[in-house]
């Protein structure tokens, strides 16, 4: 624990690699171009220099560098397996400083949170990281999850930034991980929770509820949970709605409970349409929630 702790603190005093967007030695232009070849680069020992590169530009306001560049080429080279286990590694420990660094943009924290869900998923297809590395993943996700307040979604000048649906494909990926073990598994989906009734009182309207039913559904089949401890699980949400002398009266309370409904009908509906008997145990909580909100 304390050398964890210790990991922890070194990561948050960790200065965030300040480089040039577009990355030394490329334009807008020359990273479009390398977009339209499904970034297949010529010289293949270039790929850890330019995706280490490509991480500055996750903050950048464009959303075509952003977006559609540095995270559409991260994710599709982690995808083919292409990136060595030392730039993975770098990769993730640059963007866990980034967390840990202010965001005046609101766009930085969003795609750090993006990317690292493609970096956990490297590791759920080919184990690479040590079981502590990956208990820190699993803590400065569900962290992340639980310390976002910026719920825009896309701007039609800026694009997207979806903090929460990005941190819930985080957990996703974690949770689809057969390494993690039960009290691991419970930390992701109280933290997917967390969001699901936000005490902001947001009400969704970019499909978050239907990202943050996903861990849920993915550690269900997992059976992190028998039917009895499930309907426990879903009872313990709806008294997150808040006052009940507020009920109706009050928008955060209506925003509350807006979310709430969309996020127990996306579980029920991936539930009841499956043929996985795993899934199907989180049908009665599911229902019975559904019952007893006001």
């Amino acid at each position: 624990m304390r050398r964890l702790a210790m990991l922890s603190l070194a990561l948050l005093a960790a200065p965030v690699f300040a480089g040039p967007c577009p990355p030394a030695g490329w334009t807008s232009e020359s990273l479009a171009t390398l977009k339209q070849s499904q970034f297949v680069l010529p010289d293949t020992a270039a790929q850890p220099t330019l995706a280490l590169g490509l991480l500055e530009c996750l903050g950048d306001p464009d959303p075509t560098l952003r977006d559609g560049i540095a995270y559409d080429a991260l994710a599709a080279w982690m995808r083919k397996g292409e990136l060595p286990v030392e730039t993975l590694r770098t990769v993730r420990d640059r963007l866990y400083a980034t967390l840990a660094q202010p965001d005046k943009n609101g766009l930085r924290w969003p795609f750090a949170a993006l990317v690292l869900a493609e970096v956990a998923r490297t590791d759920r297809i080919a184990p690479w990281m040590t079981p502590a590395e990956r208990a820190t993943m699993v803590l400065r996700a569900v962290t992340y999850v639980e310390s976002v307040r910026d719920y825009r979604g896309y701007d039609p000048r800026e694009g997207w930034r979806h903090g929460v649906a990005h941190g819930a494909d985080w957990l996703m990926q974690l949770t689809l991980n057969p390494a993690l073990d039960v009290p691991q598994l419970s930390r992701v989906v109280e933290a997917a929770a967390a969001q699901a009734v936000p005490k902001a009182g947001h009400a969704y309207v970019f499909g978050e509820p239907q990202r943050l039913a996903a861990p849920v559904l993915y550690a269900a089949q997992r059976g992190l949970y028998d039917e009895a401890g499930w309907t426990a699980w879903f009872a313990a949400l709806v008294p997150r709605l808040g006052d009940p002398a507020l009920a109706w009266r009050d928008s955060a309370w209506l925003a509350r409970r807006h979310d709430l409904i969309a996020f127990l009908q996306a579980v029920y509906v991936e539930a009841d349409n499956s043929d996985d008997a795993r899934l199907k145990v989180l049908l009665p909580g599911v229902v019975a929630a559904l019952k007893t909100m006001p």
